[in-house]
């Protein structure tokens, strides 16, 4: 672990490197695969060589190489000092007294109120769990996988009753992956071991994933949303483009892997339908056993084990096979609406090294509160307040959400919320726009 915090390179003597004192400028330098430094509350650290064993994955803290991470890791972390023994073999120095503490042209003033509301909200209690909240929620979930099965028991495998089976299953399925979002997100025990054993449970035995595989993806979405090689989630391997910047950058580079100006009609065969039951179950069975995640791999065989145990007495080996493709099918479905109408319409772009609230802000809209609204997105219509405090618990979004809108009308930041409605247009919308963009540039620059 200690090994993360040498030197790499030469040092001269006299340098700020040889008195353990740093200018932003130095620590932006460091910014490389193979040589990477951040900083955290001033101090700054190598973590060349730790990246490799971060419990989150290698690349969402090297998304932070080079530049100020404070504000990432104290909203990823709910035990900071539990995470700080492993900061310290890491410790090369300090930024120098002449230094501000932000890096490049960050609002000082909107990280000082924004640290304030946090503790606010941490004496407020907002990141206490309320623990029958997720029993309720894991027992509707374990309900509807039983009622699922009672109904094509009892009633026969009709049609009629198939598909009312597979709505129910999909339903569970999206459920259950709200359900192992809190987990994932540390965001339900206060022990995060805790948080982590459940989180493999409901994602693997409950949905057939990988807690790794989502770990690793989820958290550099979070760390750096809706900007490019740095969020998996606008990596949409060159079939739809994005935002404003990049349909213009493949148009004038004459780039038609698609027609982009037809991609808001092709999303709907592309993107609902396939991205859980075709891309990513492959990613997911390709990042297990390439990575070695045994131990996830199992329990992603068990839910596999599990449904064709109960199915295939009832529709052989390749009913329950197109069951479970239907089941994927459909969930896929409310899966991409849910989480594309929080982000794809919002501004998607290079980086720009911003602070947390501006960067969360501009890349997040809301989605109107109701009980359905809560219940469908998994409280993500509160997209926003999850973004600010990855760890809260959900139900306490709502509690924390008009201290947000005032933070953010006193540094004038958009503070969206959409109805769900305009919210699903709004994706088919951005999308239409990119692709006018991209044919624009591709036909007249």
């Amino acid at each position: 672990m200690g090994g993360g915090g040498q030197l790499s390179g030469s040092v001269e003597p006299g340098s700020g490197r040889d008195s353990g004192v740093f200018t932003w400028e130095e620590v932006q330098k460091h910014c490389t695969r193979t040589d990477q430094w951040l900083v955290i509350n001033r101090k700054v650290y190598n973590i060349t060589q730790w990246v490799k064993r971060h419990p989150g994955g290698s690349r969402v803290i090297s998304h932070y190489a080079g530049e100020d991470a404070t504000e990432a890791f104290t909203a990823f972390h709910p035990d900071l000092r539990f995470v700080q023994k492993f900061l310290k073999p890491l410790l090369i120095g300090e930024l120098a007294p002449t230094e501000p503490s932000q890096d490049r042209n960050k609002n000082a003033s909107i990280i000082q109120d924004f640290e304030n509301l946090r503790v606010q909200a941490e004496k407020n209690d907002m990141f206490k769990t309320k623990p029958l909240f997720f029993c309720f929620h894991l027992g509707h979930i374990l309900l509807l996988e039983a009622l699922a099965w009672l109904l094509v028991w009892l009633c026969g495998t009709g049609w009629t009753m198939t598909f009312l089976c597979s709505i129910i299953l999909a339903t569970a399925q999206s459920q259950a992956g709200w359900l192992q979002h809190d987990f994932g997100h540390l965001s339900v025990f206060r022990k995060s071991k805790w948080n982590h054993l459940v989180h493999k449970f409901v994602i693997g035995h409950l949905k057939g994933a990988s807690a790794n595989w989502w770990n690793h993806r989820h958290f550099q979405h979070h760390a750096k949303p809706n900007i490019f090689r740095k969020d998996p989630d606008v990596n949409m391997l060159d079939i739809f483009v994005l935002g404003n910047t990049q349909p213009v950058e493949y148009g004038v580079k004459k780039i038609k892997r698609m027609p982009y100006n037809h991609q808001h009609q092709y999303f709907f065969l592309l993107g609902p339908p396939l991205l859980i039951p075709v891309y990513f179950h492959m990613q997911i069975m390709k990042t297990m056993i390439h990575h070695h995640h045994w131990v996830d791999l199992v329990w992603s065989l068990s839910y596999y084990l599990r449904f064709f145990f109960s199915y295939i007495p009832l529709y052989g080996v390749f009913g329950s096979f197109a069951l479970l493709t239907f089941v994927r099918f459909l969930e896929s479905h409310w899966f991409v609406w849910v989480t594309q109408m929080n982000h794809l319409p919002m501004e998607i772009e290079n980086e720009k090294h911003q602070d947390w609230v501006t960067m969360q802000l501009q890349s997040t809209c809301n989605i109107e509160q109701s009980l359905f609204n809560d219940w469908f997105s998994g409280h993500l219509n509160f997209q926003i307040e999850h973004h600010l405090f990855p760890t809260m618990p959900r139900h306490n979004y709502h509690l924390i959400a008009p201290q947000v809108r005032v933070l953010c009308k006193k540094y004038g930041i958009p503070y969206q919320v959409k109805s769900l409605w305009q919210g699903i247009v709004d994706v088919v919308r951005s999308l239409r726009t990119s692709g006018e963009l991209w044919l624009d540039a591709y036909l007249h620059k």
